[in-house]
């Protein structure tokens, strides 16, 4: 196998793990929410989009084989993984400590997609912020949130590397 072969066969391996890991973590969300009753606010619903977003890039870069895909895919992932620990830092820092989240940034991005009302189970705001505010093993969701964000964003650096 040549070395570009193992970078390519590289790349794909680690766009399918951010890809299983942010379906995973869109799993744990919706299994919080609808075994467990945990009721996302707009910041955990973002984050959720955002995952969505990140899927659609990874799956992008798997398909699109080669050091472009690489780049273009791993590239505008890494943006959204970004900006998927901001929006996880945001909830917990700020908006966990407001009784009401309505008409935030989050609110307003889920509204404009209209994914709130083409799928309510998933993208539908439930709850306030501040109710939304809970841990899993003392650490807030939020945290978990951005770990993941971060993993992927690892990840898609290393992509990012061996696409250059």
């Amino acid at each position: 196998m040549s070395v570009r072969a193992k970078g390519s066969a590289r790349t794909s391996a680690l766009f399918a793990f951010v890809a299983a890991v942010s379906i995973a973590a869109l799993a744990a969300a919706l299994v919080s929410q609808h075994v467990y009753d945990m009721q996302p606010c707009p910041w955990c619903v973002l984050q959720r989009l955002v995952f969505v977003a990140i899927v659609v890039f990874a799956v992008l870069g798997f398909v699109w084989r080669g050091a472009a895909g690489g780049r273009v895919a791993g590239t505008f992932a890494l943006l959204l993984a970004l900006v998927g620990i901001g929006a996880a830092l945001w909830q917990q820092l700020v908006a966990a400590k407001s009784a009401s989240c309505n008409l935030t940034l989050a609110d307003r991005i889920v509204n404009a997609t209209t994914l709130d009302r083409l799928l309510p189970d998933v993208f539908e705001a439930r709850a306030s912020c501040a109710d939304a505010a809970v841990s899993l093993l003392g650490v807030p969701y939020a945290y978990w949130a951005a770990a993941v964000f971060a993993l992927c964003a690892i990840a898609l650096l290393r992509i990012l590397y061996l696409s250059a």
